[in-house]
């Protein structure tokens, strides 16, 4: 079972680089674009900093995004996409442009 989730996970370096946009996206909810489209995303956190879910929705069309990452203080982080590729939601998130932050704040990277 332990090496079916690490086949699911991005390779280090991929998942480096999504944790780093993850993080500065703003926390709440905000408007912006992916693929020239127009999205509303969620994002929240708990466990003291250490898991952050989002969830986003395409306005005006039927795709959405939903993922959860924990970053345990011992161990790798790992991402736990909601019944989706792992790659989806990286480019999603890699690709995020919020415009229209509405209630929503940057995360403080984990100390």
């Amino acid at each position: 079972m332990a090496d079916e989730r690490a086949a699911n996970q991005p390779a280090p370096n991929e998942l480096t680089a999504f944790i780093d946009q993850l993080l500065e996206l703003p926390v709440g909810y905000s408007k912006g674009h992916y693929q020239q489209r127009r999205y509303s995303v969620v994002i929240t956190t708990g466990a003291a900093g250490k898991r952050y879910k989002l969830y986003a929705e395409q306005l005006g069309g039927d795709d959405f995004i939903s993922l959860n990452l924990y970053l345990p203080v011992s161990g790798k982080p790992l991402l736990k996409p909601c019944e989706m590729p792992a790659e989806k939601v990286i480019e999603f998130v890699l690709g995020y442009q919020p415009r229209e932050p509405q209630g929503a704040t940057a995360i403080e990277a984990p100390h």
